[in-house]
């Protein structure tokens, strides 16, 4: 039986904002046992969604149709997957932006999509769930996923647990950049930085 997805909270965060200085080195959470690696991507832009590097952009405020601006990585299956980086949304006229995507491949659709309102809230969109709050522009924030396939999928935000579900077996990939979710829209603008991916 699937366990709802779960938001944490943590003491980590004080008074809800999520802080980083800038250049300030991550490493990958849940040390021990990691390798390394750097999966091939493809880069996707569609509507008014465009890629300059590890800025992402939608600059349209249309509320229907595909609007996204992402990497998307290679396909993996089995074992446990790390991916981390740092995003800094730099502008947001609109609301409620996907950021970071693990894609459920064999099940044709998004298993896990942590997203963004205007304002900072970052949440679950599948469940609603909030995750984190202090996403503000200009602010940075490290995410971390890691994957258990066919076991559980754990979210980290600065380093702090926030938010775990259950995971099916099968194929997946990993997805960031900024992304229209079905009740969302643009403008926004955001930047990524410290990319990495580790697997054991």
């Amino acid at each position: 039986m699937a366990m709802r997805p779960r938001a944490l909270t943590g003491a980590a965060l004080v008074g809800g904002l999520l802080l980083l200085a800038p250049g300030t080195a991550g490493a990958e959470v849940e040390p021990g046992g990691w390798t390394s690696h750097s999966p091939s991507f493809t880069v996707q832009e569609r509507g008014c969604g465009s890629v300059s590097g590890l800025t992402f952009s939608l600059s349209c405020s249309t509320a229907s149709g595909d609007q996204r601006a992402e990497r998307r990585y290679a396909t993996y299956t089995g074992g446990t997957r790390q991916f981390e980086g740092s995003f800094r949304i730099t502008s947001m006229g609109g609301t409620r932006i996907s950021l970071k995507q693990t894609f459920h491949e064999s099940a044709s659709g998004p298993f896990f999509m942590l997203a963004v309102e205007r304002g900072g809230r970052l949440y679950a969109v599948h469940g609603g769930d909030t995750v984190a709050s202090g996403a503000t522009v200009g602010t940075t924030v490290r995410v971390n996923t890691v994957h258990q396939v066919g076991s559980e999928h754990r979210t980290y935000v600065n380093g702090s647990l926030r938010h775990r579900t259950s995971s099916p077996g099968g194929s997946f990939y990993d997805k960031f950049g900024a992304y229209r979710t079905n009740s969302g829209n643009g403008p926004a603008t955001v930047t990524w930085s410290n990319i990495g991916f580790w697997r054991k």
